[in-house]
């Protein structure tokens, strides 16, 4: 998994703090205006995930494409 993914996954898991030693991996891949697009775009995916989930929305199948 990228850096991208395992940021990603850290963020999601909402038991557990995005560890130290992986933002500092983040911060060497890109810049503080990157980060925070990124961690935008995880937080609303995630969001909306669970929006869905909580509504039963199915999904759509695009992550099988």
């Amino acid at each position: 998994m990228g850096i991208v993914g395992s940021d990603a996954d850290a963020i999601t898991d909402t038991r557990r703090d995005v560890e130290d030693e992986l933002f500092a991996r983040v911060q060497r891949h890109y810049d503080d205006d990157t980060i925070a697009e990124l961690t935008m775009i995880i937080a609303w995916e995630n969001a909306s995930s669970r929006f869905n989930r909580a509504f039963r929305i199915p999904s759509q199948g695009f992550w099988k494409r």
